[in-house]
């Protein structure tokens, strides 16, 4: 009888997110962690959204954020429909390891509102 042969399972296919940082991470129960953009030169905070590991994973290997669309139940590259790439600078883990923060150059706006950022339109307290 021949050598057995191994048949897919749950093991990520080759080039997902280096084991090393998955195993850091603590998702929520949906798998996912938010992260937060923030534009590398200014400290403005752009927007949150979520990634699971293969967004994380093709965030810090194409140096464009790629998110996880809970709505639509897909991956999007920021920028991809709207013209407003974030350009990606760095990517760190909180203390905690459950949000990750991306330092990005933003072209255009952040938000899908057209506004600079996702916190423009809405603000409940400004001393």
């Amino acid at each position: 009888m021949g050598p057995m042969t191994s048949t897919p399972d749950a093991t990520p296919p080759a080039g997902n997110l280096d084991p090393a940082i998955a195993a850091r991470l603590k998702r929520g129960a949906d798998g996912l962690v938010p992260a937060i953009a923030q534009q590398y030169d200014t400290g403005e905070v752009l927007m949150l959204g979520w990634m699971d590991d293969e967004a994380l994973h093709r965030t810090l290997t194409t140096g464009r954020c790629t998110y996880w669309s809970r709505s639509r139940q897909e991956y999007w590259v920021k920028g991809d429909t709207s013209g407003h790439v974030q350009h990606v600078k760095s990517v760190a883990l909180d203390c905690d390891a459950d949000t990750v923060l991306v330092k990005v150059d933003q072209t255009g706006a952040a938000c899908h509102t057209g506004d600079r950022t996702c916190f423009d339109a809405d603000v409940l307290l400004d001393s």
